[in-house]
């Protein structure tokens, strides 16, 4: 069992290993990137679809309140836009900080934030 840094990435990665998966084959990876509106989005996955990576944008409106509405202004459970990057590759904990850091790069102009990154698994 390999020893991953005590941080976020590394606690994903440990879990990931104690759920079996094998981590030396490639999986696919999607790092997500928060956008602040539609705008920035766009200009965020032109720019990292220019950089190599596959890339998809996706707008969620939100979740309703109590009263069956949706606050534009809550920032947890409102209306969002997030582009997100998918690679695959071995999971690696150095090569998902060099790529989450240049997402962030790549963002950065357009005011979006790299905010992690995860894999769906087959149940």
């Amino acid at each position: 069992m390999t020893n991953y840094p005590d941080d976020e990435d590394g606690a994903v990665l440990a879990d990931l290993a104690e759920h079996g998966i094998d981590m030396t084959q490639p999986l696919l990876i999607e790092f997500a990137i928060d956008a602040p509106d539609e705008a920035a989005s766009i200009a965020i996955d032109k720019a990292i679809s220019k950089a190599g990576y596959v890339s998809e944008v996706v707008y969620d409106e939100g979740e309703p309140d109590e009263d069956d509405e949706i606050d534009p202004d809550e920032e947890e459970f409102g209306p969002s836009w997030t582009v997100y990057a998918k690679v695959e590759m071995v999971p690696e904990y150095k090569e998902i900080i060099r790529i989450q850091v240049e997402l962030s790069r790549l963002a950065d102009p357009h005011e979006g934030t790299c905010d992690g990154w995860g894999v769906m698994l087959e149940e």
